[in-house]
């Protein structure tokens, strides 16, 4: 109770207020909320509040000229509580983050909200992920969405492993509802719809918004069962999008097929940066195209292939392309069966490879021949800083030996970075920038981004 009698004086200037609170305490922090200037972040996460506290709060937001982040996750929030919120939301100016994640919020209250956010012109993130909110709730949000011009973030995912009571489940209705507002939206740059069984059907009709619009930069639709048939029209749509960054496709079995279909579109497009494709059963029949992605694509940062029953065969088709590819920085093929014959081959490519830093091959089948070949090579290598063996059987002698070489890659990383901003700074106060091109315009780009 003393930190929210704090808040009643503004001459404190408190401006994040994190804890446990009673009932009781809960209204009066409402009641310091109308009359506080300074807090900026209130985190009420776990705190079994329900729908009358959620009221007495949104009274206070009505009035409330300074939060910006309300943190509500994981309470016991229903529908009643987040038509309060909703109301709140119309008049409210300062609000830009509000986390309602799991909590008790079905299609009503995201019909209320998605009301709200028709007027509501300052909230950028809106969280709801693991409540229970169908595709009728996902429609009132597409239609909020053809009309807002702010919102940036909207999370609907479920992160349920089988236990969780509440969970979204949009169901491709829901999707194709969200796509027609993703045809209009020009805001939303984040759009998370893991664990929401759209299937092959709603990612045909976010596919086709993804060919004419231009700011979404993030979709997760991990989860999904999509299979081959809905990576196709996603991969399609890759192929004339221009702003897309980061897909993810976790766990949507789409196999050998669907990532054929991924690699022909990547080989045109050059803004993905990270793929997810972790449980997709791969395995080696999707060798080729997972090669034929890093041979050809410019773009590529990240490629997650964890848990894809990948063998020494596509172990030996990705070292070939790693030994060409200057883009990907980090590759994980956690999880897979991958023996001392591909590690073997990975090795090899570390010692001509300059540009990967993490490398994940733990929960794999190697042994020491596997742990001395990766020791060696990097003996050559000088860019690699992380290489996960966790799960193998690989002696620790082994480990403490590759885990020096890491050190050393990491620390010579570190003093070269502090060498490139010296030398800038030396060629600024001489007014001769432009002359650091003429050596390494990797460490020029670099030096740039500090200024």
């Amino acid at each position: 109770m003393n930190q929210i009698q704090q808040l009643f004086d503004n001459n404190l200037a408190i401006k994040y207020f994190d804890a446990v609170c009673s009932q009781t305490e809960i209204q009066a922090l409402a009641k310091a909320l109308k009359i506080n200037t300074t807090l900026e972040m209130l985190v009420l996460t776990c705190n079994k509040i329900d729908d009358q506290d959620v009221q007495v709060l949104a009274e206070a937001l009505k009035i409330n000229t300074a939060l910006n982040t309300l943190s509500l996750g994981r309470n016991q929030i229903s529908d009643k509580g987040t038509r309060a919120l909703a109301e709140a939301l119309k008049t409210n100016t300062t609000l830009r983050f509000l986390d309602l994640k799991n909590n008790q919020i079905g299609d009503q209250g995201t019909q209320a909200l998605a009301e709200a956010l028709k007027t509501n012109t300052t909230l950028l993130t809106l969280l709801l992920f693991d409540n229970s909110i169908s595709y009728h709730g996902a429609q009132a949000l597409s239609e909020a969405l053809k009309i807002n011009t702010t919102l940036t973030t909207l999370d609907l995912r479920s992160t349920y492993f089988g236990f969780y009571i509440h969970a979204n489940q949009i169901g491709y209705q829901g999707a194709q509802a969200l796509a027609k507002a993703l045809k209009i939206n020009t805001t939303l740059t984040q759009l998370n719809l893991e664990h929401n069984q759209i299937r092959h059907l709603g990612a045909k009709a976010l596919a086709k918004a993804l060919k004419t619009n231009t700011t979404l930069i993030i979709l997760d639709l991990g989860g999904n069962q999509i299979g081959y048939q809905g990576t196709y029209f996603l991969a399609k749509a890759l192929k004339t999008n221009t702003t897309l960054t980061y897909l993810n496709l976790k766990n949507n079995q789409i196999g050998y097929q669907g990532t054929q279909f991924l690699a022909e579109a990547l080989k045109i497009n050059n803004t993905i940066t990270e793929l997810i494709l972790m449980h997709n059963q791969i395995n080696d029949r999707g060798a080729p195209a997972l090669a034929e992605i890093l041979r050809t694509n410019t773009s590529l940062t990240t490629l997650d292939l964890e848990y894809n029953q990948i063998g020494n065969q596509c172990a030996q088709a990705l070292a070939e392309v790693l030994k060409i590819n200057t883009t990907l920085i980090s590759l994980n093929l956690w999880a897979n069966q991958i023996g001392n014959q591909g590690t073997q081959v990975l090795a090899e490519s570390l010692k001509t490879n300059t540009i990967l830093t993490e490398l994940d091959l733990g929960y794999n089948q190697i042994d020491n021949q596997g742990g001395q070949a990766l020791a060696k090579s990097l003996k050559k290598n000088t860019s690699l800083t992380t290489l996960k063996l966790y799960n193998n059987h690989i002696e620790n002698n082994i480990i403490i030996i590759i885990n020096q070489k890491l050190k050393i890659n990491t620390i010579n990383k570190k003093r070269s970075r502090c060498l490139q901003i010296l030398c800038l700074e030396k060629l600024k106060q001489l007014n001769r920038t432009d002359e650091i091109k003429f050596f390494n315009s990797t460490v020029y780009d670099s030096c740039m981004m500090k200024y």
